[in-house]
C-alpha cells in the first residue's frame, strides 16, 4: 500500500475504438496555398504552381505583395513558408513544381524530381547515354517558361510587386539562378543562391557573362551562401563570385555566406538566412 506521502498516479485511459474510428485522419495542407495546373506554352509539358499568399490578403484588395519564386517547390516550401509567416509576413510564395508527365520508366527509375536534372543544369553531359536519357542543358527552355508563361501569369492573377521579384534556388536550383542571374537577369531583382552546384560550370557561366557588355548592368541583390563542409562545391561557388565581381557592376549588391554544414544540413539554415536578407532588403 502506497505511504499517505506519496501521490498515486492516474492511468491513461483507454483509447476505444469508438474514439480512433470517429475522425478518419487526413492529409495536412499548408494554409492559404493552392496548387495550379500550368503547360509549358512551348514544350507542352505540365507542371503546378504552389501559391501562398499571406494572411488577409483577399481583405486589403489594393495591396501590393513582394513575391518570392522558388524551384524544386515540393522540397523547398515548408521551410519557406515558415520563414515568410515570421520575417516577410506579407510574401506571395510561389514554387515551381518538376514536370508532371515525364514518362512512367524515368518517374520509376529517378523520382518524381528527374525533371530538374534537364531544367536546371546548363551544359549537355559529356555521356551519351545519360544525355539521351535526360536531355541535359535546357535551363535557357525553363527560363523561357518562367518568363513567358509563369510570370505572367502570376503577375495577372496576384497583386505582387513585378520590380521586387525575388528567387530562391538551392543546389542545381542555385546554379539555375545563377544562370539567369548572367543570362536575363531583370527576371528577378533578388537571387537567393544556396549551395549552388556550379562544379564544373563556371567557364560556361563566364561565356554567358562575357555575351553580355560591361555596360550592361546587372541591377541584381545576389545572397549566395555553402557550408563550410561543402569544400568542393565551395570553392566553386568562390570562383563564380570573383566573375560577378570581376564585372565592376556597382549595381550588382552580393553577400556571401559560409554557414555551418554539409550540403545536406547548411539547407534549413539557408532558407531562413536568405529570406531574413530578404526582408532587410525590403525594409530599405
Amino acid at each position: 500500500m502506497a505511504s499517505a506521502c506519496q501521490t498515486q498516479k492516474e492511468p491513461f485511459p483507454e483509447k476505444t475504438q469508438e474514439t480512433v474510428e470517429t475522425k478518419a485522419p487526413k492529409a495536412y495542407e499548408i494554409p492559404r496555398t493552392e496548387v495550379i495546373p500550368i503547360k509549358d506554352s512551348k514544350s507542352g509539358g505540365q507542371y503546378e504552381l504552389y501559391v501562398k499568399l499571406p494572411e488577409n490578403y483577399s481583405e486589403h484588395k489594393d495591396s501590393i505583395h513582394p513575391v518570392i519564386y522558388f524551384t524544386d517547390a515540393i522540397w523547398h516550401m515548408d521551410i519557406l513558408s515558415a520563414s515568410t509567416e515570421y520575417l516577410m509576413e506579407n510574401a506571395v510564395l510561389v514554387g515551381i513544381s518538376w514536370q508532371t508527365d515525364m514518362s512512367e520508366t524515368l518517374l520509376e527509375e529517378v523520382g518524381s524530381h528527374v525533371s530538374r536534372y534537364r531544367d536546371y543544369s546548363v551544359v549537355p553531359s559529356k555521356n551519351e547515354e545519360h544525355q539521351a536519357k535526360y536531355h541535359f542543358g535546357q535551363a535557357s527552355a525553363h527560363l523561357g517558361f518562367i518568363r513567358n508563361d509563369i510570370i505572367p501569369y502570376v503577375e495577372e492573377n496576384y497583386r505582387t510587386d513585378p520590380t521586387t521579384r525575388a528567387y530562391f534556388g538551392y543546389s542545381l536550383g542555385g546554379l539555375f539562378g545563377g544562370y539567369v542571374l548572367l543570362s536575363q537577369p531583370d527576371t528577378f531583382k533578388n537571387y537567393i543562391l544556396g549551395s549552388p552546384s556550379v562544379q564544373g560550370d563556371v567557364p560556361f557561366l563566364s561565356e554567358v557573362s562575357s555575351k553580355r557588355s560591361i555596360d550592361e548592368k546587372l541591377n541584381a541583390n545576389v545572397f549566395i551562401s555553402y557550408g563550410n563542409l561543402e569544400s568542393e562545391l565551395g570553392s566553386a561557388a568562390d570562383e563564380f563570385i570573383i566573375l560577378l565581381q570581376n564585372r565592376k557592376d556597382e549595381s550588382l549588391v552580393l553577400e556571401k555566406i559560409v554557414l555551418k554544414g554539409s550540403h545536406q544540413t547548411a539547407f534549413p539554415s539557408t532558407g531562413v538566412r536568405g529570406v531574413s536578407w530578404l526582408s532587410d532588403l525590403m525594409k530599405k
